[in-house]
């Protein structure tokens, strides 16, 4: 998949999001990540902060229906 295609798929799949404090949490994730380097970023993350991403993925590989 291009660079492009991802984009817009990632765009998509915000636009999905209804719970505000999901769009924060990937935000902020996406926000530290823009400058971490590999591995760190996850790891400095909480155990709540971790399982937000956890649901958040889970959340956007669920089929839509």
């Amino acid at each position: 998949m291009s660079t492009v295609e991802l984009k817009s798929n990632l765009h998509q799949l915000i636009d999905d999001i209804q719970n505000t404090k999901l769009l924060e949490s990937l935000h902020d994730l996406l926000s530290e990540s823009k400058n971490a380097k590999a591995g760190t970023l996850w790891n400095s993350l909480t155990e709540s902060q971790r399982n937000e991403v956890m649901v958040l993925m889970k959340n956007l590989r669920a089929p839509k229906t």
